[in-house]
């Protein structure tokens, strides 16, 4: 049995996703939690003929939402609007998802968390900061959901496929962090199709995945941001992650933003390289107790041009998971 909590779950991206993982046959129940209206949602989905029992909770229950939980997904928090950066969002969020690592501190400290919450780059650290003052922090259970970033690569570089079917592009990573110019798409390992595109393209291409987010923004009129190819994409990331905890024979390896304990095989290596960053994405090798491992072979793979993005990207990384960290610091407890 698998119970999976959804902390904001009638937003803009707790809505849909909280749709796809009613159908998902890895599921046994889905604790939906909101400020407002997470019993109206859950009331609507517990009309579809699935197996996946769903419960709503409102304001003052989010002990009961988050009771004997065994996975934990935020997508908590205000969409991007026009103008506004994924750093603009911070000074919102924050507080957010400060309160809500406290409630899972608290009332399901077991649970493995994915951060959808916008910044990733410091939300994640403040989960991190919260769970660490409450002794509850397992580094191999914390995630930051960075799969959109993947699923727009694979997708943006399909129009270049001059083959005229959808190709999957396995081989492609994308590593570093969830926000403009810390996202590296890491492009060079699709070599049959990357090889062939100019290089004024391959540059559109590789800005095209770092700012997708503002053309959704842009095209929306300033009424959202990437809500449904976001629930998607954590949802992708979700099923793979249920996958490797439920035992699967098979591999499963996903992209994922998580600290860099020394406690997990390839997080010195990691540091060697980057002595100064504490949290980065990476492919992961997941499974039954969240992180396995880091499959560092990605940072031999990268070509010039790749290596320079991923060092600009770090730089900025450090900015970003230090505002986190400060914020906790800085800041009194949050109150439930």
């Amino acid at each position: 049995m698998t119970k999976l909590a959804v902390l904001g779950a009638s937003g803009g991206i707790g809505q849909p996703l909280s749709l796809l993982l009613k159908l998902s046959p890895q599921l046994t129940e889905l604790s939906l939690y909101d400020i407002r209206l997470a019993k109206g949602v859950a009331t609507d989905l517990s009309h579809i003929n699935t197996n996946v029992k769903v419960q709503g909770y409102d304001k003052d229950e989010l002990a009961d939402a988050l009771k004997d939980t065994d996975l934990v997904v935020i997508p908590a928090g205000i969409p991007r609007k026009p103008g506004m950066t994924r750093d603009d969002l911070f000074k919102i969020n924050a507080g957010i998802i400060r309160t809500l690592a406290e409630g899972v501190a608290s009332y399901a400290p077991n649970a493995l968390v994915l951060v959808i919450s916008n910044p990733v780059n410091s939300t994640v650290p403040i989960f991190k900061e919260v769970l660490s003052k409450r002794g509850v922090f397992n580094p191999r259970k914390l995630f930051g959901i960075t799969t959109l970033d993947l699923v727009r690569a694979r997708t943006f570089l399909n129009g270049f496929e001059t083959s005229g079917s959808f190709q999957k592009f396995d081989e492609i990573h994308v590593i570093g962090g969830h926000s403009g110019n810390t996202i590296v798409p890491v492009l060079s390992t699709a070599s049959k199709t990357y090889s062939k595109i100019a290089a004024k393209d391959r540059d559109a291409l590789i800005h095209r995945v770092q700012f997708g987010g503002d053309e959704v923004v842009k095209a929306k009129d300033g009424a959202g941001s990437a809500t449904l190819s976001m629930a998607y994409s954590a949802y992708i990331f979700i099923e793979r992650l249920l996958k490797a905890i439920n035992g699967s024979s098979d591999e499963v390896i996903e992209d994922t933003f998580i600290y860099l304990d020394n406690s997990i095989l390839g997080a010195s290596e990691v540091r060697r390289v980057f002595p100064k960053v504490d949290f980065i994405s990476l492919p992961i090798k997941l499974g039954k107790r969240g992180v396995e491992s880091i499959d560092t072979s990605i940072l031999k793979k990268l070509d010039h041009n790749e290596e320079k993005l991923l060092n600009i990207a770090v730089k900025e990384l450090n900015i970003n998971i230090a505002k986190g960290v400060n914020f906790v610091k800085n800041s009194s407890k949050a109150k439930l």
